[in-house]
């Protein structure tokens, strides 16, 4: 028998991007029991704080550290199957995350900014209708109303297979994917090495562009006409 190779712990997750995480937990929370519970004001708060999350990702996903980058863990199938290969022989890659898990993040930002958009444009019919209803015909609207709620439950399903796979790596893979995300550093074998991190300023800049955007975006769409 092999004997295991050293294990050392090394940077993986920079503050920017743990920072990012986090907050899309909380906010996907808000969201969703302010709208199962009728909390409509509070619920019509965080949709456009959740597009503004995902779009400083996506920025931070181009000119953030190396394990953010879309180009560090954004992989074809070939790589896929060439990582499941080398997972089957216990062997270890690079940090961050890996190319199987990289269809994961891209479903999570995908679903999450498309609950966020067409929530710009629900409306309940009653009391209640997004920032930009207005600007739609009732038909469209009631389209995009049906898929907010359908789009919900199906994160909600994206969710518990996320969860899954978290307890599934940190039971039977003995990687704890919940600490690196929360200290940003991760044990791997000797010869992984860890990332430098780009400036947090940096970070800042690409948050305060994705929530002139948004709100700006929002403040310059045409007003609901009065009756």
């Amino acid at each position: 028998m092999r004997p295991s190779p050293p294990i050392r712990r090394v940077k993986v997750w920079d503050l920017p991007t743990r920072l990012f995480h986090w907050a899309l937990v909380l906010l996907i929370i808000v969201m969703g029991l302010s709208g199962e519970l009728g909390q409509l004001l509070i619920h019509m708060l965080v949709g456009p704080a959740v597009i503004a999350l995902i779009l400083f990702r996506l920025i931070w996903g181009v000119i953030g550290s190396e394990t953010a980058r879309f180009s560090h863990f954004v992989r074809g199938p070939k790589s896929v199957l060439a990582y499941l290969t080398a997972a089957r022989n216990g062997a270890v890659r690079s940090v961050g995350h890996n190319p199987l898990g990289a269809f994961s993040v891209l479903a999570l930002l995908t679903l999450v900014l498309v609950q966020g958009v067409t929530g710009l444009f629900t409306s309940d019919d009653i009391l209640s209708q997004g920032p930009l209803a207005h600007l739609l015909s009732s038909k469209d609207v009631a389209l995009l109303s049906s898929l907010h709620r359908i789009g919900f439950k199906l994160l909600l399903a994206f969710i518990g297979v996320h969860l899954a796979a978290v307890l599934f790596y940190r039971l039977v893979k003995k990687d704890d994917l919940v600490r690196a995300m929360i200290t940003g550093e991760k044990q791997t074998p000797e010869g992984v090495e860890g990332i430098r991190f780009r400036h947090p300023l940096l970070a800042l800049a690409a948050l305060a562009l994705a929530c002139l955007v948004v709100w700006g975006g929002l403040a310059l769409a045409p007003e609901a006409p009065a009756f």
